[in-house]
């Protein structure tokens, strides 16, 4: 929260505590035999109103105890439990149902004991429980109220994280499809350009002949070109992950992130896009566990093949809160996940451990390494 929300927050408490108290205070003075004492009371139970957001229960148990003084000693009317009705309000807001209800209990107790006549104290004891049923159940609906707009915020955020990171991934990968198509198609015809004109310059030399203008000019254009066109491909391809998912683990540590990790096998260079695509799917994985585990520990395992299996594995598993019977809707990360390991014509698996958690497991053809 910030300091300007705090502020506000604290601004309204206590003109929630001045409010209630200028209302319990009329209401006292009407009523016959109200002492000093009796309005110390109903001040001093309504003042505590404006500490309620930093100890509902406390706030709750100073205005009953205050309140059921009051009834005790002055005998006033329904009224006189404004107090005690905002305080269980305040208290059953925030989740403290069990205690709201003792402290209306506890209040009604005392106004039913201290009565004046048995149908009047019948009739004012069902209004006052009414009231504070009404003030248990409104807080529990505003508390359900803010989980709900507190959720749709986080919704909308995270619609808008995810839309940024699949407009980003779609840039990068139309980068990387259009440095391929350069480096496939451009450097090979600018390479036979260079080397038909070097070789033209050579022979051309060789038989004493002077080299023509035109030649010179075409074998130094198309190594300028070349030059160019490794420039515009690193440009291209600047967006690569750079990296290896020991480091992965590392910033995920210092994140605070529990995380251990695991190599078996002949740990090796790997063909360029199953490098990329673990590199990813590592991250992804982990950028999950941080955001929806909780605080969970997070096991990362990669298996080069071990057994003589020529594929590369990956393994991330938390024990964090997700449920088998709850599984959840693939995102944005999942989808690209997938959609990676399919290219390279691997399998994915993503889904709760039937132990509680999370598990993504990758197989990804390893072929030949380069």
């Amino acid at each position: 929260m910030s300091g300007r929300q705090a502020g506000r927050g604290r601004l309204a408490d206590v003109i929630l505590a001045v409010a209630v108290g200028a209302l319990g205070m009329t209401v006292a003075a009407f009523d016959d035999g109200t002492t000093a004492l009796d309005h110390a009371l109903v001040a001093l139970a309504s003042a505590a109103l404006a500490f309620h957001r930093a100890a509902p229960r406390a706030v709750l148990a100073v205005a009953t105890v205050l309140g059921t003084a009051h009834v005790v000693h002055a005998h006033p009317g329904p009224l006189s439990a404004l107090p005690v009705l905002a305080a269980v309000h305040t208290a059953a807001r925030v989740g403290h149902r069990g205690v709201a209800a003792a402290g209306g209990a506890v209040f009604l107790a005392g106004y039913v004991a201290t009565g004046p006549g048995t149908q009047d104290v019948a009739e004012r004891a069902g209004l006052l429980a009414g009231w504070f049923l009404c003030a248990v159940v409104t807080g529990l609906a505003d508390r359900n109220w803010q989980a709900y707009l507190r959720q749709t915020e986080q919704r909308a955020l995270e619609a808008e994280r995810t839309r940024e990171e699949a407009a980003l991934r779609r840039a990068g990968e139309e980068r990387l499809r259009i440095a391929r198509e350069l480096h496939d198609s451009l450097t090979h015809s600018i390479s036979i350009v260079k080397l038909q004109a070097g070789v033209a310059v050579h022979l051309a030399r060789k038989r004493g002949e002077e080299v023509p203008t035109a030649l010179l000019a075409i074998q130094e254009a198309s190594g300028e070109a070349m030059r160019e066109l490794r420039s515009a491909l690193q440009v291209l391809r600047a967006d690569e992950p750079t990296g290896t998912p020991a480091l992965l683990v590392e910033r995920a540590r210092a994140a605070g992130l529990a995380v251990d990790l695991m190599v078996t096998g002949d740990e090796r260079p790997l063909p360029q896009a199953v490098d990329r695509a673990a590199y990813r799917i590592v991250q992804e994985a982990l950028t999950n566990a941080a955001r929806h585990a909780g605080p969970a520990k997070v096991a990362v395992r990669i298996d080069y093949g071990t057994g003589g299996r020529g594929e590369l594995t990956i393994d991330v598993d938390d024990d964090g809160a997700a449920d088998p019977a709850r599984p959840p809707v693939p995102g944005t990360g999942l989808t690209g996940m997938r959609e990676r390991v399919t290219a390279l014509g691997g399998t994915l698996g993503a889904a709760p451990r039937a132990e509680g958690g999370f598990s993504v497991r990758a197989r990804l053809p390893l072929g030949e390494t380069v």
